[in-house]
């Protein structure tokens, strides 16, 4: 589908919060089991007065809900109050750096006041826009950095922040932890290692308590992944988890720390200015053993890609099979997802996104035991896959993927998958985001077995991240259905929808209109 009237603007545009819940409008027949709420986050205010955000990953946090009840439905919305949106609201500019836009000092401030406050160091960001998730009893929103922020799911209101500096070695970590069934979860973040050099830190916090404490209390590092450059770590948006492994794609997006430590304060750096990317590193692999702990000391190396979000990685007959959501190439995806971009005309949009790295689902083998076969000879036996890891003279093991979806310029993106039943484990369905360009307008159903496709789409459409809810009576995989936020900005009324859609067939179920526009979400949640 081609956008020429570039409806996708809309979505890219501020929008004021809610004061109190709104009624939406139902079409066709919510299942009876369906009671719950969908909480999403993304950037809600993309300016500061006059100062625009430049960046996706910069606007001011807003959580969004759909509430859905014996049938009926409603929409409420509310701006986080993290320290970032009350500063910036109270002195009417930008007054935390956020990912692409660098923040000033106060111009009513004298020179020697602006001096100090130059050198008072990095201020970072709580902005916690990217997405939302439980720990323990407690539900909190994020970001990437080492703040969280502790929301009521429902009233949307914000509770506290939380640094998680204080509680356990790290300095930030992703918006993509994994949880266990008992609702222990893990994540993955950058920290100071040995000899004062980079690595990554897994960390783990326990389900809730029964003593009413408080989960993050407890938190701590399970195991430590080492950096493949000093003072360089690679960029990580998430990471795998297998029932007994943790997968880490090292990639050569990296993120320049003395850069980041020096400059920042003094000449007005943003994150996206530390980033630089290693052209002859290549990607690493990195396994490492999850109760016990232990890193596993075996160099899997293949081409440079970048990767965000992994789909799904289980174990099999002694391998570990890893599906990914990759864009070729070492140049850094985000530099494509600056506003001035996305807001531009659909043949400038196009014009740019041919010059992007190219997205590719892909499937990656890692075997186990890696001395059952002579050096020069593919390791992996698994008869369904043609991914190959092939020993070289230096010990090194090069990967080969398979493909298990490519399009020119059409990204299968922000995955899904039956998580509860399946994370971790052998599966054959993801459901992601159809991205045109960049531009979301699709969503997709991916048999990864087969590489079979199923697409839902609506001219001038644009939908968010489908989230896989099971039914509870399930016999297959795929039963169950999606929930998407769509915005048609052209709609004569009632321009955003919840659209439920049926999992195995991507047929319209429901939908349960709004008479708002929606900005863009990027990440969130099914509350039961």
């Amino acid at each position: 589908i081609e956008h020429p009237a570039a409806g996708y603007k809309k979505i890219f545009e501020s929008c004021e919060e809610l004061a109190e819940p709104i009624l939406a409008h139902v079409t066709g027949v919510i299942p009876a089991w369906l009671n719950g709420s969908l909480l999403r986050m993304g950037p809600g205010l993309f300016e500061i007065g006059d100062e625009p955000f430049n960046h996706l990953f910069d606007g001011q946090a807003l959580i969004h809900k759909f509430d859905l009840k014996n049938g009926r439905v409603t929409y409420h919305r509310r701006f986080l109050k993290t320290d970032a949106y009350v500063r910036a609201m109270t002195e009417k500019r930008i007054v935390i750096t956020e990912f692409g836009t660098a923040a000033y000092p106060d111009p009513c401030k004298n020179i020697f006041s602006r001096f100090f406050t130059y050198f008072q160091g990095i201020e970072v960001t709580d902005n916690c826009l990217v997405n939302v998730y439980p720990i323990g009893e407690d539900f909190y929103a994020c970001t990437e950095t080492n703040f969280i922020t502790k929301v009521d799911p429902d009233t949307l209101e914000t509770i506290k922040k939380v640094d998680l500096c204080k509680y356990v070695a790290i300095n930030g970590v992703t918006a993509h932890p994994h949880t266990d069934q008992d609702g222990t979860m893990y994540n993955i973040g950058n920290c100071f290692g040995k000899n004062m050099s980079l690595a990554y830190n897994i960390v783990k916090i326990p389900p809730a308590q029964n003593d009413k404490s408080d989960p993050i209390e407890k938190s701590e590092v399970v195991v430590q992944f080492p950096s493949n450059e000093r003072f360089k770590p690679a960029y990580v948006h998430s990471f795998g988890m297998t029932e007994r492994y943790f997968v880490f794609v090292e990639t050569p997006i990296k993120i320049n720390l003395l850069k980041f430590l020096s400059s920042w304060s003094i000449a007005g750096t943003n994150y996206m200015d530390c980033f630089e990317t290693n052209e002859k590193i290549g990607t690493w692999f990195h396994l490492a053993t999850k109760d016990p702990g232990e890193y596993i000391d075996y160099k899997f190396r293949t081409a440079a890609f970048n990767v965000f979000h992994h789909i799904n990685c289980y174990e099999d007959q002694g391998f570990i099979v890893v599906d990914l959501c990759t864009w070729k190439g070492y140049e850094f995806v985000y530099n494509y997802l600056y506003l001035a971009n996305l807001k531009q005309n659909w043949e400038e949009v196009k014009k740019a996104a041919m010059k992007a790295p190219q997205p590719e689902v892909r499937r990656y083998v890692l075997p186990l035991d890696i001395y059952r076969e002579e050096p020069g000879k593919n390791l992996i036996s698994l008869p369904y896959t043609t991914a190959t890891a092939v020993m070289r003279s230096d010990g090194t093991i090069w990967l080969e993927p398979e493909v298990l979806f490519s399009g020119p310029r059409q990204a299968f993106e922000f995955p899904q998958i039956n998580y509860r039943r399946h994370s971790g484990k052998d599966y054959t369905f993801a459901y992601g985001l159809g991205l045109n360009h960049f531009i979301p307008d699709r969503i997709c159903k991916l048999n990864v077995k087969s590489k079979e496709t199923l697409v839902w789409q609506e001219p001038d459409s644009y939908p968010s991240e489908p989230l896989f809810v099971q039914n509870p009576d399930a016999q297959n995989e795929d039963d169950g259905v999606l929930l998407t936020i769509v915005v048609n900005p052209g709609a004569a009324q009632r321009p955003a929808c919840l659209l439920i859609l049926n999992a195995r067939d991507l047929t319209e179920i429901a939908r349960a209109e709004v008479d708002v526009i929606i900005p863009v979400t990027l990440h969130g949640m099914y509350k039961a």
